[in-house]
């Protein structure tokens, strides 16, 4: 799902392209829908009071291969399956927890309900109160094991929340991590580990429902009594559950917890922490879209095993970039590394033409972007490879010498009059920022630069392409796009040839006006796209590693855990010094109004503020977008860079060497995509030029954490 932010409001039914797409300068705030308004109904409640104040809170759960603290006592190399995606994960195997904490209530008792989405379960087991205390155990191993039995034996339904069926329910009334077993109190910390059983054919371990598996694991939580789920992390003895600080909380609520199974390279597909029972379903049905192929119907991972998505077989469009989502987004992460001479087709090209009005057209041979592969051997060739790179150098306070390079375009078809390279990004947190409310975005404006730092941000408003209405833009290199539902649809038409809902007709990628009066049945229905943006919207973002775990002494402690607190806490400092805190903005706070309650009421730490800057004429494509001009670019969001060594190789090792940074993947460091910072941003680059090489060390080390 590459990048699409660009020419989108043009698919209307009405013709608004040039107009929507010329570069004028922002003069203020013109009247705007909000694309969440005040009164939107969430889809699932995750957490809320009774009449009595007993607290519920509903905890979503997916199976998974093993333990969380696997293998985290090996040697380096070895990846444990607690973060992988197993066969058949999409269906018949989601479930949650509900629980019912009487404590808030003043009771004395905290009581867990089975709650099964889909599926024939056959009893779980469940384990609650880690046993850190005991030196014997290592990667796992819990005080309480107990489990909801036979749920659909003979005539009884399957389990749901507050049912009068002791099959489904658990009562907790001590805190077994004391010895002796004390009353239960506000506070306490209780593991909870489930894992699920399907009923099976005799004698196998084949789910009768499907023919799938029917044993797995599912996620290990940390529950504080009285308050609810926290995300954790690993503390001594022999990495303990407790509750992350609010500083490390990149996601707020919905951050991923530390992870000791050894998976960095899994680190971008994991649900929100704080995802609900109902919306777990949702989100693996939209993983399951994300990893299929538009050709095949088969999934990217155990295609040998997965069922075939048979709906979707054959939807690829004559022309594509790729065939599948993730064929872009490595990892749910960005595109990967290209080399001088290899087809761009993991990225995308857009294009277009000016007008005469001082707007933009779709190109008159590629339309809106290039689309690099087609189906048809007599198809034309519309490759596009980078032929060369222009190299210069820039030399810091202490003489190190940075090299630079920019990217030389060869076209195979006719070079267009205007275009932009952009590499696929990261996709986690995107519900977060979809979730931000719009005055709290355009608050952060100042392009009349009031307090003379020289940044001047400035918001892009886009047309809903649906609607026909105003939105403020928020995705993409450019903020060319307000939703997660138009980031979707805008991908599979111009990244995939499928179309939707959205975008019914593969005209629509041509900028036909016409494109939504197509009356053939789309490729991607209504609930699909709502899946799509679901998945989007509930992918969590992993916590600031900027603590020390209590690995025991002896234990090989992973590279992604080897971090230096002071450290961190210095190069946090200089960012703000530097004022690069002016436009990748710490912290924000997500509004009320978003669909998915998850993502409601959180501060976050996304280090952007969702604004365009004029990054200087180094930067510069031709391709004006919306209010952005070929120079402007939106703030890139700074959450995760420390994975994505790890995610882009695919390997427990990770490789520097697999990363590009900038919207066209220029940089190959971090270092050098801060000497790429220029316009506003060139006082901040200067100030960091003239830092130590401690300092700077300092300040990587602190953007890595994140």
């Amino acid at each position: 799902m590459v990048d699409r932010m660009k020419t989108k409001s043009l698919i209307l039914g009405i013709a608004v392209f040039a107009c929507a797409h010329a570069p004028t300068a922002w003069a203020g705030t013109p009247d705007y829908v909000p694309l969440y308004p005040n009164g939107t109904q969430v889809t699932e409640q995750i957490q809320y009071s009774e009449p009595d104040g007993t607290l519920v809170t509903r905890m979503g759960m997916r199976p998974v291969g093993r333990h969380a603290r696997e293998p985290w006592d090996n040697t380096e190399g070895a990846a444990g399956l607690y973060y992988l995606y197993p066969s058949f994960y999409f269906q018949n195997r989601t479930y949650g927890i509900e629980i019912h904490d009487h404590l808030t209530a003043g009771g004395s008792t905290i009581e867990f309900y089975l709650v099964v989405n889909k599926g024939t379960f056959d009893g779980t087991t469940f384990s609650l109160f880690r046993n850190a205390g005991d030196p014997n155990v290592t990667g796992y191993g819990w005080d309480l094991n107990t489990g909801f039995n036979n749920p659909t034996k003979g005539n009884k339904p399957l389990c749901s929340a507050g049912q009068p069926i002791a099959d489904c329910e658990i009562v907790v009334d001590s805190n077994w991590r004391t010895n002796p077993h004390s009353p239960l109190k506000i506070g306490d910390r209780i593991e909870l580990a489930p894992a699920e059983f399907l009923l099976r054919h005799p004698n196998t371990q084949i789910a009768t429902i499907d023919g799938g598996g029917s044993r797995y694991y599912s996620f290990e939580q940390l529950y504080m009594a009285g308050e609810g789920l926290k995300p954790w992390y690993g503390v001594a003895p022999r990495l303990d559950s407790a509750p992350l600080p609010a500083s490390t909380l990149s996601g707020g609520a919905a951050t991923v917890s530390y992870n000791y199974s050894s998976e960095p390279m899994r680190a971008f597909e994991q649900m929100a922490n704080n995802i609900g029972i109902t919306d777990t379903q949702r989100f693996v049905e939209g993983r399951r879209l994300f990893h299929t192929s538009f050709l095949t119907g088969e999934h990217s991972e155990f295609s040998d095993e997965n069922p075939v998505f048979t709906q979707h077989i054959g939807q690829l469009g004559p022309r594509y970039n790729q065939a599948s989502c993730v064929s872009c987004h490595t990892g749910e992460g960005r595109s990967p590394a290209a080399a001088v001479g290899s087809r761009l087709d993991t990225m995308t090209v857009l294009t277009g033409r000016p007008t005469a009005s001082g707007g933009t057209a779709p190109d008159p041979t590629y339309g809106l972007n290039v689309l690099q592969d087609a189906r048809a051997a007599s198809a034309a060739d519309y490759g596009v490879t980078i032929a060369s790179y222009q190299t210069s150098t820039r030399k810091l306070s202490d003489g190190t010498v940075v090299s630079l390079q920019k990217p030389v375009y060869k076209f195979t078809g006719p070079t267009p009059r205007e275009f932009s390279v952009r590499q696929a990004p990261q996709i986690i947190g995107l519900g977060l920022l979809e979730a931000v409310p719009e005055e709290t975005i355009i608050a952060l404006a100042d392009p009349n630069d009031t307090n003379g730092d020289g940044v001047r941000g400035v918001p892009n408003f886009v047309t809903n392409p649906e609607t026909g209405k105003t939105q403020l833009g928020r995705f993409g290199w450019k903020a060319g796009k307000q939703s997660l539902r138009q980031q979707a649809a805008d991908a599979l038409i111009e990244d995939i040839g499928v179309t939707s809902v959205v975008f019914p007709s593969r005209s629509c990628q041509r900028g036909a006006a016409t494109c939504r009066t197509a009356a053939a049945t789309p490729d991607v229905s209504e609930t699909e796209m709502e899946r799509f943006s679901q998945y989007l919207g509930l992918l969590g973002v992993p916590a600031q590693r900027s603590l020390l775990s209590g690995y025991p002494a002896g234990v090989f402690v992973p590279a992604l855990h080897q971090v230096d607190p002071a450290q961190i806490a210095n190069g946090s400092k200089l960012f703000a010094q530097m004022n690069c805190s002016a436009c990748h903005r710490p912290q924000l706070k997500t509004g009320n109004t978003h669909p998915q309650a998850e993502l409601r009421n959180q501060v976050i730490h996304p280090y952007t503020d969702l604004l365009l800057h004029d990054m200087g004429p180094g930067l510069a494509d031709t391709l004006p977008e919306g209010q952005a001009k070929p120079s402007m670019w939106r703030t890139q969001p700074l959450w995760g860079l420390g994975y994505l060594p790890y995610v882009q190789a695919g390997t427990v090792q990770g490789s520097a060497q697999s990363v590009r940074y900038m919207h066209d993947g220029r940089a190959r460091t971090l270092l050098e995509a801060i000497e790429w910072h220029d316009g506003e941003a060139q006082k901040s680059r200067l100030a960091f030029e003239a830092l130590s090489a401690q300092d700077r060390a300092d300040l990587l080390a602190f953007l890595n954490s994140l």
